[in-house]
């Protein structure tokens, strides 16, 4: 039986759900709902997210796009897409995650799936809230490239390197950007009005051709 541990006011993580109970609950939510779910191996969080978390999530989204338009990379937006592996018994929703160097193979297509497309290049979590299911575990068994994790004060890179993810000083996916200039760049957020910010970031983009 599942035994429900750890609850907190925005995360809920449940010890012994099944894959039945994650696809049940997947189905059930649908698309229009607030919460995201990650599963792993028979753990199950379900997790609703605090306006501090989306407001990172969109400043670092937002961050990830005016870098890649300014350093001239086509990409392509996931967003939370629902991405699982039934095989593996794994399952995850991102905060947000992009497509770069596959963009070609996912370009124009409605839905995703892991089975037979390749997972995001990067994916951008933020993390504020405790107890909270380890990531990057899931996103290492599906092969995501780069995890850019936010702790509310300040992003971590982490590179997959041999199944496993290493800490990173610099971005695989971004090349010349390292983990000083994102949280540099995040800082400024603060300082500055939305449109001079993203103005500033694709300038200095530009200048690291």
């Amino acid at each position: 039986m599942a035994t429900m541990i750890n609850p907190t006011e925005t995360s809920v993580i449940i010890e012994g759900a099944s894959w039945a109970t994650y696809e049940c609950l997947l189905e059930d939510f649908g698309d229009s709902r607030t919460t995201r779910m990650t599963y792993d191996q028979g753990t199950l969080e379900i997790m609703t997210p605090s306006y501090q978390h989306e407001r990172l999530k969109s400043l670092l989204t937002t961050l990830f796009e005016a870098m890649a338009t300014g350093l001239d990379l086509d990409f392509e937006n996931a967003g939370s897409t629902t991405f699982k592996r039934e095989e593996k018994a794994r399952g995850f929703e991102p905060d947000a995650c992009f497509y770069v160097q596959h963009v070609a193979a996912v370009r124009g297509k409605q839905r995703l799936d892991l089975t037979t497309d390749p997972p995001p290049d990067l994916v951008i979590g933020v993390d504020i809230t405790h107890p909270s299911l380890g990531k990057l575990p899931i996103y290492a068994a599906v092969g995501v490239i780069e995890v850019w994790r936010c702790d509310g004060y300040q992003v971590h890179m982490h590179r997959l390197i041999d199944g496993q993810y290493e800490p990173a000083e610099t971005s695989a996916i971004l090349t010349g950007v390292t983990k000083a200039d994102v949280n540099r760049l995040l800082d400024l957020s603060e300082e500055m009005t939305r449109a001079a910010w993203i103005r500033h970031i694709q300038a200095w983009a530009q200048s690291l051709e």
